[in-house]
Formats: structure tokens, C-alpha cells, sequence
């Protein structure tokens, strides 16, 4: 058996890749992570190197893992500036730091993957590699971002430290319709989402769904605009560009969902999503100004709907975002992983992450409480 680092996904044959990563998750595919990479949206000068790890026996690849040697901690939405200032403010270089992630994508999936989802060496073999490739290129820490809840307990065994957080996640009941899904609310909060939906009616507001050969440039460079002025309203640039976009209506066409809003056959604004055959993952909003409710309706009633009609069982709508409790999402456990070569900065490291997690666990309790389901319903 044999570990290999890899410079470049391009590097690893796709199929190869593909075999293991599955097809649940669309942005754990190679083409997505080559695109990332090939349009530069994802490249040492943009702070991500990517150190892709490979376990071999014999010919075969037997797993492999995402991962970047990072320069800062931008786009990875499990949010450690302060760890790194503390590292500052003692004499230590927090930067570089090795993260096994998708970029920009905080969606849970698969990070060490596996030909056989139980080999537990495999798993063994490749953190391994990683500690000694951080001990190689002089990274401060590894950070596994959003694994899934079946490699926890593998990476805690490992010692790594576990640090949980939130999102809010919508769980397709079986649904007929989207009137059935709003039946299972409380009168006030069925009125409120109705009157959400009406606003946006009432302002002749109506959608398109968009996939595949649909997406042509004409159409990216409309949607594009739509996310670079959201992104330029928060003092950003968006993560991707919008030739990666059009890579993915090339590459993955039937993993790539967009929602258009117009008005009076005009386009006013966009919602970007990923999907496999069981779940929606929301990923980019953008609009060319206000529109009342807009956001509601685009980014998480229409997907709702597009589910039901779909039959898909999940919807991940990304992160934070108390507001789609109200909308029909419940609060869902999201954790990570991690190593710090510092032993004093990991033993601090550990106790803080101890009373974090109470906290989370008692903020998600509170929200809980607050979904708009009756109670005799599933999440009232």
C-alpha cells in the first residue's frame, strides 16, 4: 500500500475518484472540485493549495481525501480567526494549516473516501499521512470541515477534537403537495407563510427552472451579475467564477439547478442550487434590487417545492439563518474535526470546544422550540 500527495485533482483519474466519492454529493465529484481548481477559483494565489491524498494497494485506489494547504481561513464556514489570533498574539504561526474540505460548500459529505465504507485502516492510513504531511510543510493544525455523522466517532478514536455546530435543514414528509407541507404548520405561521408567497405573486413575480443545456453563457452572465451584486453588497467577491458555472452546466448538468425570478419576462434575480437524486443543496442567491419576500420565495419555497415534486427526502439551504425556521426548516447538527501540533493550544482548544458545544446544544433546544409545525406533527 502506498500514499500519495497530490498537487492537482487533475492528477487522479476521474473514474477513479468518482468510484469513491459516490453520487450523493454532486460537489464531491471530480468534476466539480477540477473545475474548482482549472478556473482558478481554487489555487495557491487564491490561498487554497490543494494536497489531495491517495491510498493505493497495488493498482487499486483504495480511498482518498480532499485537501488544501490553506493561507487564511475565507470560505470554509467553520470559523476558527479567533484561534488563529491567539496563536498570533503568543509568537506562533497559525498559517499554513492543512483542511480537508469541498470549498466554499458548507454541505456535510464524505471526507476520507472509501472502496469499502468500513475500512477503518484506510481511514487510519490517510490521517496519518496528513499529520506527517502537516509535520512535512510546517502547517499548525488539520481541520476536517463537515463530515459525515458516520466518521465522527472514526476521527475522534483518532484523536481528533469534535466540534459541533447548527444549520437548519427541510425534511420532505412524504408530501403531496406544498399545501399538504403547509397543513402541517400552526394557523399563524400557515398565514404568514402564505402571505409570503402572495406578496411575491401579487408583484407579477413568476419563476423558471433552469438546468443543464438551458444555463448558456447568455443566461451565466445574467445570473452571475445577479450573485456578484449580493456578494459586492456584503464587501466580497463571489467564491466562484462565473466560467466555473459554466463548467458545471457542461460537466454536471443534471446536478445543476438554477431558479430564475422575472417580471414581466424580465430577470430580476437568481437562485443557485446542486442536487442528487435524494437531496436540494441551496448555494447562491442574487437579485438587481429589493423585492418583498423575493428572497423567501426563491431560495427555500420554491426548492421546498421543487422537492415535493421530486420526491427528494432533503434540502440543505446552507448555512445560519434563524429565518428558515419560520419557513419550514429545523435546526440539525453540523460537526468537524481537529488536530493542532501545539499541546498547550489543543488542550485549550479542547475545553473551549467542550463549553461551545452546551451552548450549541442549548441554542439548537431554544430554536427548536420555535418551528412552525403543530405539535402533533414530526419537528413540532
Amino acid at each position: 500500500m502506498k500514499v500519495r500527495v497530490h498537487d492537482s485533482i487533475s492528477a487522479i483519474p476521474d473514474e477513479d475518484w468518482d468510484a469513491l466519492a459516490g453520487a450523493e454529493y454532486p460537489f464531491l465529484r471530480h468534476a466539480f472540485l477540477d473545475l474548482a481548481e482549472r478556473t482558478g477559483s481554487v489555487a495557491p494565489d487564491a490561498g487554497w493549495t490543494p494536497r489531495h491524498l491517495t491510498l493505493h494497494d497495488g493498482r487499486r485506489l483504495r480511498a482518498a481525501m480532499p485537501l488544501y494547504e490553506k493561507s487564511h481561513s475565507w470560505g470554509e464556514f467553520v470559523f476558527d480567526w479567533a484561534w488563529a489570533r491567539a496563536y498570533e498574539q503568543a509568537g506562533f504561526d497559525y498559517y499554513p494549516k492543512l483542511v480537508s474540505a469541498v470549498p466554499f460548500t458548507p454541505a456535510p459529505s464524505t471526507r476520507v473516501l472509501r472502496a469499502d465504507p468500513d475500512d477503518g485502516e484506510a481511514l487510519d492510513l490517510l490521517l496519518a499521512a496528513a499529520l506527517q504531511l502537516a509535520a512535512d510543510t510546517h502547517c499548525s493544525s488539520l481541520h476536517i470541515l463537515f463530515p459525515t455523522d458516520r466518521e465522527i466517532p472514526e476521527l475522534e478514536r483518532a484523536g481528533l477534537l469534535v466540534r459541533k455546530d447548527c444549520q437548519f435543514h427541510w425534511h420532505n414528509r412524504d408530501y403531496r403537495n406544498f399545501d399538504e407541507f403547509l397543513a402541517t404548520f400552526t394557523s399563524s405561521k400557515r398565514k404568514k407563510a402564505r402571505r409570503d408567497r402572495r406578496r411575491v405573486a401579487e408583484a407579477g413575480i413568476r419563476f423558471r427552472r433552469l438546468r443543464g443545456p438551458q444555463l448558456d453563457a447568455d443566461t451565466w452572465s445574467i445570473v452571475y451579475a445577479f450573485i456578484a451584486r449580493t456578494f459586492a453588497l456584503r464587501g466580497s467577491l463571489p467564491y466562484f467564477s462565473r466560467d466555473f458555472f459554466a463548467g458545471l452546466s457542461q460537466r454536471l448538468p443534471e446536478n445543476l439547478l438554477v431558479i430564475l425570478a422575472e417580471q414581466e419576462e424580465r430577470p430580476i434575480a437568481a437562485a443557485v442550487f446542486y442536487e442528487s437524486d435524494t437531496a436540494l443543496y441551496g448555494r447562491y442567491w442574487g437579485s438587481e434590487g429589493h423585492y418583498d419576500a423575493l428572497h423567501f420565495e426563491a431560495c427555500y419555497y420554491q426548492g421546498i417545492e421543487y422537492c415535493i415534486e421530486t420526491g427528494k427526502q432533503r434540502f440543505e439551504p446552507g448555512t445560519q439563518g434563524e429565518h428558515k425556521v419560520a419557513r419550514g426548516f429545523v435546526p440539525v447538527t453540523t460537526q468537524s474535526a481537529h488536530w493542532l501540533a501545539h499541546p498547550e493550544f489543543a488542550s485549550a482548544i479542547e475545553r473551549y470546544l467542550d463549553a461551545e458545544g452546551r451552548h450549541i446544544d442549548d441554542y439548537m433546544e431554544t430554536v427548536d422550540a420555535r418551528t412552525p409545525y403543530r405539535s402533533d406533527e414530526p419537528g413540532g
